[in-house]
């Protein structure tokens, strides 16, 4: 099976767009999200009507939660905070209902989805260390866990030692043992990789190959809606660096 995965949307139309015609001529089997189709970007609606008619499988991102209310949003970064309320008031009764009842943690095909990591999954904590990996992969039961939050894109393998791997290909059938990977997706709305194009995954789940691939979209069109919507500026600006 081909899975295309995807995540940290955040509200921009333009990114996403362009990647699910990329993935469409993948020809994949399914598409799933590790969730924050919302927060910081001027389109919400249009994102969550779009992921919805792709039949995505989707887990709830803090933003997501956040502007439903099912998160507490204090923690946010005052620009995050501001989007994320500014999101709320956008939506339909049906949009939260659905943003309501994502769940934290889906598994499928030997793959887990979550947001943040499988340790606490609905404090939406960050992996940024390998001491954060090892406590998402003591709660991982299946070969792979993809994962978003941090928007910067990394496969981190446990073979016996855990170790980063960037490259734009993982072949986890090539390593050593039993080895199993916890995949940051990266983001297609809202990369801080300072790379600003779009990101998402490829993963074959026969040859257990992760593919990373990366998508250039309008950016200035998605920062100007950002502007025009009474967004914060720094949520126009950082998609244009990547950061």
């Amino acid at each position: 099976m081909l899975y295309a995965i995807l995540g940290d949307i955040h509200s921009n139309f333009n990114a996403l767009e362009v990647v699910l015609e990329e993935i469409k001529k993948a020809g994949v089997d399914g598409i799933l999200s590790v969730g924050d189709i919302v927060g910081y970007g001027a389109e919400p609606s249009l994102c969550i009507q779009t992921i919805r008619g792709v039949n995505g499988t989707v887990v709830a991102g803090n933003h997501d939660y956040g502007a439903v209310n099912k998160t507490d949003i204090e923690y946010f970064n005052p620009e995050a905070r501001e989007a994320v309320l500014w999101t709320s008031r956008q939506l339909s009764q049906e949009e939260n209902l659905y943003l309501s009842g994502l769940p934290l943690v889906i598994e499928k095909d030997n793959m887990t989805l979550v947001h943040g990591s499988l340790h606490l999954p609905e404090l939406f904590a960050y992996i940024h260390t390998f001491y954060d990996a090892e406590l998402c992969f003591r709660g991982l039961k299946n070969e792979v866990c993809f994962v978003g939050h941090t928007h910067v894109p990394v496969a981190i393998v446990r073979d016996g030692t855990i170790k980063a791997i960037g490259d734009p290909e993982v072949n986890l059938s090539a390593l050593g043992g039993f080895p199993r990977a916890i995949v940051n997706v990266g983001s297609v709305g809202q990369p801080r990789d300072r790379n600003p194009k779009a990101c998402y995954v490829l993963y074959d789940t026969e040859k257990k190959l992760v593919r990373f691939k990366r998508v250039e979209y309008d950016i200035a069109a998605a920062s100007a809606k950002i502007i025009k919507a009474g967004l914060p500026t720094f949520n126009a600006e950082r998609i244009r660096w990547g950061i």
